[in-house]
């Protein structure tokens, strides 16, 4: 459990300074804006750069790995989307819902949980986990955001408001640039990489600030605990469940690499679902509050998973 406490402490001072921030009035509803779209537009695109950049071929050949991890996450994404098309009825919302239920806390707990855990050579699977989470998963949430939000014009107004929204968001950009610069073995120059790596930093930090900012602001209604509630037991106990079954029972894998992509599943819910519901005007109290209560959560999850896999 201490282990877990460390990794989720930061997280949980993060967003209690955004609150405290927001219930002082020191920050009001246009600095949370404003935060967010920094995070969106520069932080995190250069965070996915650099991660994207890093790739290898080696790391990438890991197909069991890769399955098992996006088959718990495609479970998680399939239940919470359908619960989110009963309940709004927007295919925008529930796909934020979906993204709530399958986008794991790699990059800011996984990492260094990992290490914790498991040593050094988890690092390889930690990375991954973070690249399909962060890239895969965050840009097919986009795009179905996009076709729902540009529908209407007919299926080639449709289709090309839709790639003309994708081609200048630069969350799909920067990390197939990163991609591209990964497999091909070229070498980022030393300026271009410290300073995506010293921009991609502000990206969690921000985020989660904005997520306390958000709490601080908004009031969240009966309906929205149950669905808060429903979408933490998808993400802390379907998804690692699913994950774990594809890892023994159904893929080769390492056992090492079999762990970590359970571990890693069972992470609670990252910052980026909130980025993207702020970013596209979605409703994010569920998605806030679903953060602030998988991480209290995980605490206890987490901790019996890790000494069960230990």
């Amino acid at each position: 459990m201490q282990a877990v406490l460390n990794a989720a402490l930061p997280i949980f001072s993060l967003i209690l300074v955004g609150f405290v921030c927001g219930r002082t009035a020191l920050f009001g509803p246009a600095a949370t804006d404003s935060l967010n779209r920094f995070a969106v537009y520069l932080a995190l695109p250069a965070l996915m750069f650099g991660a994207m950049a890093r790739i290898t071929p080696e790391q990438v050949a890991q197909v069991g790995f890769a399955a098992a991890f996006l088959g718990g996450i495609a479970a998680a994404f399939a239940c919470a989307f359908a619960l989110g098309l009963l309940r709004s009825g927007r295919v925008a919302q529930a796909c934020i819902e979906g993204l709530d239920a399958g986008y794991s806390n790699v990059g800011f707990m996984g990492i260094p949980l990992c290490l914790l855990v498991f040593g050094p050579a988890s690092l390889p699977a930690a990375v991954i986990a973070t690249l399909f989470t962060a890239c895969v998963l965050f840009l097919f949430a986009i795009v179905v955001i996009e076709l729902d939000l540009q529908k209407g014009a007919g299926r080639a107004g449709t289709s090309r408001k839709v790639v003309l929204a994708l081609v200048r968001n630069p969350l799909l950009i920067a990390p197939l640039a990163g991609l591209a610069v990964g497999l091909t073995g070229l070498a980022v120059p030393g300026p271009v990489e410290r300073f995506a790596a010293l921009l991609g930093g502000a990206a969690s930090p921000c985020a989660l600030v904005c997520i306390g900012l958000f709490l601080a602001q908004e009031r969240v209604g009966l309906a929205d605990v149950r669905t808060i509630g429903a979408l933490v037991g998808l993400k802390l106990v379907l998804q690692p469940a699913v994950t774990a079954l594809l890892a023994y029972q159904v893929f080769e894998m390492p056992t090492l690499w079999a762990r970590a992509a359970v571990l890693l599943s069972a992470l609670p819910i990252g910052s980026g679902p909130f980025t993207l519901a702020k970013l596209y005007g979605l409703d994010a109290g569920v998605t806030s509050g679903a953060i602030l209560l998988s991480h209290v959560a995980s605490v206890l999850t987490v901790s019996l998973l890790v000494a069960w896999l230990s």
